[in-house]
């Protein structure tokens, strides 16, 4: 008999708590570590193009405007897809849907080391945003069928933990393949790196297939008395969210929804210009080789992965939401403004920039758990799909627009200062937003 056999075998008789509590350890450890592999993977081949400029704008003759577009314009394909996609998944499985979203953007990460012109790169992108549009919504509505909503954000944070760990582990891995592979078969660092990371991707992808169950009833891992403890957890969701779950239509009119939308944009804003940016702005304080980058972006995301974590399970512990984003979004700005004006000194700009990062980086998970305390089923499927594909066309406008002004300024100070005014009014909307709405 395992120690979860015995432990759960003690409370058969007594069912609370410590029961429902075990068996969320056991779905937690069955499917979250295995979901954010597959984001560490999704999000390194996402913006390992921000590495991969160090030598690729050189080698192609690429502006840092091309650069900001071709990064940006990703998320315009996310954007047309992410709706459907969703609906799909939640039609299809999540079994089959994310590994189908996991195989093609693989194959499509990989094809980058055949660029060689600014039309390539656009389209390329253009086509990434389509196959990988829906991983990242269908995953957050994926754990609302498993978790209630009062459990979702330290689960959530815990998950989007996957971004500060493939900048941990991502940015020297990227800077390791572009500097030791250079030159290997005639490609070049920034090739190897495109082709060598897009692997796992296509791996996980099938594993997938074999290890992701589409909800609780087809659990095989789950006791049947464990299946009925979570459906009713499910089931006591709070009143609000029971009356929007079938409601598809009146998602589209329900104005909190566009007020969510406009949180979201305001920060990712901030996000896509820290995680696709970092080595440019780290190279800025006046370090050149591409691992040193690397191994200094990492730092950043070291700090940021605490930060999240600890606001995670605050504002579950508490049943707070609007003060656990505001905290982490002035954060942001501060560390970003700070960072703006320190550009010649390196040790303060990392330090800057490890705020910022806790900062953004916290906002996203923590952001979820406003709009699915007020959505479910079908509509959460759309609700969530809609919210992120308006909020992630700031992954469009905010690389861009980073580029567009470095070529305009010859500085990263202007747009450091964009992102941190994006924050403030992310911050602002969610002060707005009526406690009653969130608080669960």
């Amino acid at each position: 008999m395992t120690a979860y056999d015995a432990a759960a075998a003690a409370y058969v008789d007594a069912p609370g708590k410590a029961e429902l509590d075990l068996t969320y350890r056991k779905v937690f450890w069955r499917i979250v570590p295995f979901l954010m592999l597959c984001y560490v993977v999704a999000y390194l081949d996402r913006v390992n193009v921000g590495f991969a400029k160090l030598q690729m704008s050189q080698d192609l003759a690429f502006s840092e405007t091309v650069f900001g577009l071709g990064a940006g314009i990703f998320f315009l394909g996310y954007f047309l897809f992410e709706l459907p996609s969703n609906m799909l998944m939640h039609r299809l499985g999540a079994r089959i849907w994310i590994a189908r979203i996991m195989i093609t953007w693989g194959i499509l990460s990989a094809m980058f080391a055949f660029v060689t012109t600014p039309t390539q790169f656009y389209v390329l992108r253009f086509l990434l945003g389509l196959a990988e549009a829906g991983f990242y919504p269908g995953v957050i509505l994926y754990l609302t069928y498993w978790f209630p909503s009062h459990r979702r954000a330290k689960i959530i944070a815990v998950f989007m933990s996957a971004i500060p760990v493939s900048g941990i582990f991502g940015n020297p891995l990227s800077g390791w393949i572009m500097e030791s592979f250079h030159g290997g078969a005639g490609f070049h660092g920034w090739q190897w790196m495109f082709v060598l990371e897009a692997i796992p991707a296509v791996l996980i992808g099938i594993a997938t297939i074999l290890y992701l169950d589409n909800n609780i009833r087809s659990a095989k891992w789950l006791t049947e008395r464990e299946k009925q403890l979570l459906a009713d957890e499910i089931a006591a969701q709070p009143q609000e969210q029971q009356k929007n779950a079938h409601s598809l239509r009146a998602v589209f009119r329900d104005p909190r929804m566009w007020w969510m939308s406009l949180i979201y944009f305001a920060f990712v804003s901030g996000q896509y210009g820290l995680t696709f940016w970092m080595p440019t702005f780290v190279k800025s304080t006046g370090i050149k080789g591409t691992l040193e980058i690397g191994l200094l972006s990492a730092i950043p995301f070291v700090v940021a992965i605490v930060a999240m974590n600890l606001f995670g399970h605050s504002a579950d512990k508490r049943r707070e939401r609007r003060w656990h984003l505001i905290v982490p979004a002035l954060m942001g700005t501060i560390g970003f403004t700070v960072a703006a004006s320190a550009a010649g000194n390196t040790t303060l700009s990392i330090v800057a920039l490890s705020v910022a990062a806790a900062g953004v980086l916290t906002c996203a998970p923590l952001f979820w758990s406003l709009p699915t305390a007020f959505l479910a089923g079908s509509a959460a499927a759309a609700g969530i799909a809609i919210i992120n594909s308006i909020g992630n066309l700031a992954g469009f406008a905010s690389p861009y627009l980073i580029g567009y002004l470095r070529d305009a300024t010859n500085s990263t100070a202007s747009g450091m200062y964009v992102l941190a005014g994006m924050l403030v009014l992310g911050a602002v909307a969610v002060w707005l937003t009526p406690a009653r709405l969130v608080n669960r």
